[in-house]
């Protein structure tokens, strides 16, 4: 039964490894095949496959909200062409190539995988470093590694989110751990890329400044996401710290470019508006207690009642996670692209028919990632209700038993390389990894900070990540090469996570 248990996610690797399907493609038949053994082989009746259905489209629109906020964002600012103010402003502050890549292609690229992701970080700045002179796999290859630690709580928290999603547990519970291993990650993060930049002779020029650089945005991060519980922005203000700290480094160093030239202080201030904005309504929001209590009185909660497979597996009663319209993440989100858009207008950076650009682009970008997530949350919500995910999970203790929290990051890590997302590995394997921690009577929190910090380190290195980031900077057609050169980095990483894990549970 155990391989039949996992079956659908099997059917989901074989399809997005071997034939390399998309995600969305792969992810209709991982869920016809968990539909049929939930039916057929597990003895789930109508009223589970029914409440199933129910609670996946539920949690899809509690994660795809914030998905189409941070995507209508990110073409709002990319329409004024904001991000090339930023990368070109960037781009004049130093000329030593180490500290190039340390505030490009980590601080900035984290930045944007908090203010987006989306692959936007690759995209953006690999263009950068390959006019700075950046050989076009190493172009490629310093964002793509420099980003990964800022995944979970980057496109506004769209990967944690799913996590409390597929778990049913809160941001203050799930929150200290995830950020405190990613906060290591970008620690460990900084002379990776000295090294990918220059060698050993840049690792040991500018193993200070990275360590100065990366504890910081750990540091930002974790306070942000778990001390103050603003994980939708614990990546966004943990890359801008670093953005800050380099750019600050950098002009200490007096190590400048020849050329001068670039955007102005109020180019740049402008440029930056959205981010200030958004900023601004998710502390008015969020923090002051009578706007947060009178906006978050209009909610949608759904109770969803006990259920039982002829099998005798029980899904007890509860209620869902209530979706705060004027509150959610992407309610903010939204609010923040109208005044953004309103204030580049003003600014004269928008030409006719932007508005429908960027709207049409908007539903272009996120309709694969839509229907992927529809299909593998519902998916995950059969597995469960019908008692699959259980008879996964006990497989799981007997065979790989107490050593289990080594392998949790590397389940992770597998999920987001298979469907090229962080969140659709939270979606997949959440549950499976909580039910194996507790019925090897393991603490629930770290075993699901394992799962999505691996998950979040091993995406970059996903088939449809790396496409992204090759056809922009120089390596289309050349993808096998940079997943051959990303799999060191990666798997690095991915022990790190496995060791931090092993302490937390053991030590």
């Amino acid at each position: 039964m155990t391989f039949l248990a996992a079956l659908p996610i099997l059917v989901i690797l074989f399809l997005m490894l071997v034939l390399r399907w998309g995600a969305s493609r792969a992810g209709a038949w991982g869920y016809a095949t968990a539909f049929l053994l939930a039916v057929l082989i597990f003895d789930a009746g109508v009223d589970a496959v029914l409440y199933a259905h129910l609670r996946a489209l539920f949690l899809s629109l509690d994660v795809l909200l914030i998905i189409w906020g941070a995507y209508l964002l990110y073409r709002v600012v990319d329409e004024a062409k904001a991000l090339q103010t930023l990368g070109a402003a960037l781009s004049h502050l130093t000329a030593d190539r180490g500290m190039q890549a340390l505030i490009i292609g980590w601080a900035f690229a984290a930045f944007l995988q908090g203010a987006g992701g989306f692959g936007v970080p690759v995209a953006v700045t690999a263009p950068i470093l390959l006019g700075l002179g950046f050989d076009p796999l190493t172009a490629v290859v310093i964002p793509s590694v420099g980003h990964g630690w800022a995944v979970t709580f980057g496109s506004f928290g769209s990967s944690f989110r799913a996590l409390m999603a597929a778990t049913g547990l809160e941001s203050h519970v799930l929150a200290p751990d995830a950020a405190r291993f990613l906060a290591f990650s970008a620690l460990l993060t900084g002379p990776m890329i000295a090294y990918l930049a220059d060698g050993r002779q840049g690792l040991r020029r500018l193993l200070l400044k990275s360590l100065l650089i990366g504890g910081t945005m750990g540091g930002v991060m974790y306070i942000v996401a778990a001390v103050a519980d603003l994980w939708n922005l614990g990546a966004f203000v943990g890359g801008l710290s670093g953005l800050l700290i380099g750019v600050g480094v950098a002009r200490w160093g007096r190590a400048r470019r020849g050329s001068e030239e670039g955007p102005s202080r109020g180019q740049v201030g402008v440029a930056l508006s959205a981010y200030g904005v958004l900023v601004a309504l998710t502390v008015l929001i969020l923090l002051l207690p009578p706007v947060k209590e009178t906006l978050g009185k209009v909610a949608i909660q759904i109770h969803f009642p006990e259920t039982v497979t002829g099998r005798g597996f029980v899904m007890p009663a509860g209620d869902s996670r209530p979706i705060r319209l004027f509150t959610h993440a992407g309610s903010i989100l939204l609010y923040t692209s109208l005044i953004a858009a309103w204030i580049y207008r003003r600014a004269g950076l928008y030409s006719d028919g932007a508005g429908r650009r960027m709207l049409r682009a908007t539903v272009k970008g996120v309709r694969s990632s839509t229907l992927s997530i529809l299909e593998m949350m519902t998916m995950a919500m059969l597995m469960q209700q019908s008692g699959m995910t259980e008879t996964l999970a006990r497989g799981l203790v007997e065979s790989v038993g107490v050593a289990f929290p080594v392998f949790s990051p590397w389940l992770g890590a597998l999920g987001a390389f298979m469907t090229g997302s962080n969140t659709n590995s939270n979606v997949v394997f959440a549950a499976l990894q909580m039910r194996t921690a507790e019925l090897l009577g393991y603490a629930v929190p770290p075993i699901l900070a394992a799962q999505t910090a691996g998950a979040a380190l091993a995406s970059v290195a996903a088939p449809t990540k790396v496409v992204v980031g090759a056809s922009t900077g120089g390596m289309a057609g050349k993808e096998g090469e940079v997943m051959r050169r990303l799999i060191g980095s990666v798997v690095l990483l991915v022990l790190f996570i496995s060791l931090l894990t092993a302490l937390a549970i053991w030590a």
